[in-house]
């Protein structure tokens, strides 16, 4: 029995229904849902620009919020740390605040349960939930970001696969450098390194 809740079993008592209601009770405070609005706002970078580093290797769910602390994401993840840092590369304008609910245990149910929750209690639309979702969980497109010169030489049918297969890794490469200039605006000192292979293929994303 849990040290910090303690029952007296009336006389006569089945023993059976009580430990029934006993588990139920536990589940249901394991499980309880907290609210948004009473956790702790966390800034995305600390002073010395690094991301929360207690959420490395940490379960659970996030909320992400702008500079107005106006919500726009919510996600899970097996590893919290790692997720803001895509989140951070994918949408450097978008994330300035967090709150985070870990838990010991990987629980789906319960993750989905708690993303759910806060997305109900924010009483509007979510965008990185909704439409922008693809934003903030798919790595970001190249093709969509290329310049018209850009697109142009990557689509020039004189050009031969190799040719167009450079222009759009110089693409990637300058979409790249201005993600990092934002960031190092913002002071990040986190290092960062992008999967060159995923370039290639007209996609950037850390490796």
């Amino acid at each position: 029995m849990s040290p910090g809740l303690v029952f007296l079993i009336p006389a006569g008592y089945d023993i059976s229904a009580w430990s029934r209601l006993y588990l139920t009770l536990i589940m249901t405070v394991e499980h309880s849902v907290p609210l948004l609005a009473n956790l702790e706002a966390i800034p995305y970078l600390d002073p010395q620009g690094m991301l929360p580093q207690q959420f490395e290797g940490k379960i659970g769910v996030y909320a992400i919020f702008a500079d107005d602390q106006a919500l726009q994401y919510v996600g899970y993840s097996r590893d919290i740390y790692l997720s803001l840092k895509q989140h951070l590369v994918r949408q450097p304008q978008l994330c300035y605040w967090l709150k985070v609910q870990t838990i010991e245990r990987p629980n789906r149910t319960q993750l989905e349960n708690i993303r759910s929750a806060w997305i109900q209690e924010n009483g509007a639309p979510v965008p990185g939930n909704q439409t922008e979702q693809p934003k903030w969980e798919q790595a970001i497109d190249v093709k969509a970001a290329m310049t018209a010169e850009e697109l142009a030489q990557h689509q020039d049918p004189q050009l031969d696969e190799r040719s167009q297969l450079k222009a759009l890794k110089n693409a990637a490469r300058r979409l790249e450098a201005e993600i990092l200039e934002v960031l190092s605006q913002r002071g990040l000192q986190e290092s960062l390194r992008f999967n060159p292979k995923l370039k290639e293929t007209g996609f950037l994303d850390l490796k």
